[in-house]
């Protein structure tokens, strides 16, 4: 297959892999608002799990397949990107003030996650056990949330009620199951032609992950952190890039892990090493951005650009090593 099919399908992937998350999410919020559950909720578990449909299609498509390097290279590679390029181009647009909930509750959760995960890569193997692990971490973090949510009575007064909101079970129907099926099928065009191109060019699974995988299924992430900043909607732009950073970590690592175990040492292609350092990278820019945030309750422009800068080093670190 020559290089020029292969990009474009990679390319037609991602278009599958963010309108489908679209449909998902739309599909999804419509049956939420005609059940009238809380949109607090609906934040919290559909709309996450909606924009990290992506990286959940890419990675658990890669584990299937043995491309174990791009499984997880992508996960962390889609971390980092939320946290330096979403976080840094969103603050540059508007400073992004960070709520007291998250600092004391969300982001600690994600940066646990980033870190229990590194401890369990030790070795270079994810076995179902570790995997299982993580993805418990995220059950009980959705439960604490929604119970939390529960017993804030002004978090439940926000419910999805419009009254000129009128339920179509067929659009409802075809956006979920249309949803799930692009996000399937870019999936697998993602991983199968990036790793093409990644042939072709003499790149590793490692370096494709991080790179073309990781800022393409971070799209969503990025299109709405932005569209919530540019509209002043501040907080929900830190607190999908939160959200979205936990149900990689647990959520994603761990179904991928738990349908097939991830053995990074196997390659012998240093894939194992290259995922200790990038995960230590991720722990370490997850401390930068915490700090950032709990400073003066605020991701300044300043802090913003230096975001964006350290992204920069970073991508060229990973190109230099490969």
């Amino acid at each position: 297959m020559s290089f020029v099919i292969s990009l474009l399908l990679l390319l037609a992937g991602f278009a599958l892999l963010i309108k489908g998350a679209d449909f998902f999410v739309d599909g999804s919020v419509m049956l939420a608002k005609k059940l009238k559950i809380p949109s607090l909720i609906v934040g919290l578990t559909i709309v996450a799990m909606g924009t990290s449909a992506p990286e959940l299609a890419v990675s658990v498509s890669s584990a299937v397949s043995g491309s174990n390097g791009l499984a997880v290279s992508n996960v962390i590679g889609s971390n980092l990107f939320n946290l330096l390029m979403v976080l840094g181009v969103c603050s540059i647009i508007s400073p992004l003030p960070v709520s007291e909930e998250v600092i004391k509750k969300d982001y600690p959760v994600s940066a646990a996650a980033m870190l229990l995960f590194v401890v369990f890569i030790v070795g270079g193997v994810l076995g179902r056990l570790e995997a299982a692990v993580l993805f418990a971490g995220l059950v009980v973090y959705i439960i604490f949330s929604i119970r939390s949510a529960r017993s804030n009575p002004a978090a439940d007064s926000n419910e999805n009620v419009d009254p000129g909101f009128t339920f179509a079970p067929l659009r409802c129907i075809l956006c979920i199951v249309g949803g799930i099926a692009g996000i399937v099928i870019g999936g697998q065009l993602v991983v199968d032609n990036a790793q093409a191109i990644a042939l072709s060019f003499g790149m590793s699974e490692t370096l494709t992950g991080l790179t073309i995988c990781a800022m393409g299924t971070s799209l969503p992430e990025l299109v709405t952190s932005v569209t919530a900043a540019k509209r002043n909607e501040t907080e929900m732009a830190v607190g999908n890039v939160v959200g979205s950073n936990i149900f990689n970590a647990l959520g994603i690592l761990g179904v991928s892990g738990v349908i097939t175990p991830i053995n990074l040492a196997a390659a012998g292609d240093g894939s194992d090493m290259n995922a200790m350092i990038d995960g230590i990278i991720l722990v370490i820019v997850s401390i930068i951005a915490f700090t950032c945030c709990k400073t003066s309750r605020k991701i300044t422009r300043g802090e913003g650009i230096a975001l964006v800068l350290i992204y920069a080093a970073y991508m060229t670190f990973i190109v230099i090593r490969n």
